[in-house]
């Protein structure tokens, strides 16, 4: 399983609806984005704008679903 289906899957998990993927972007409701980079990390975005790196899907997750 590669890093965007491991995204995919645990975005699935917590229930966060995902609109549509293009290349390695994951778009997701209420403005968020999620850029898996080829480092490991995967960049969060609001409205286009970094909100933050996460190596953590859980906590990456979390956040999302808190703010």
């Amino acid at each position: 399983m590669d890093a965007k289906e491991t995204l995919l899957d645990c975005l699935a998990y917590y229930g966060i609806p995902v609109t549509r993927c293009e290349g390695d972007l994951v778009v997701l409701e209420r403005g968020y984005s999620v850029e898996v980079e080829s480092n490991g990390l995967y960049r969060l975005m609001s409205e286009g704008e970094v909100v933050a790196p996460f190596d953590d899907l859980e906590e990456l997750s979390l956040f999302i679903l808190n703010h």
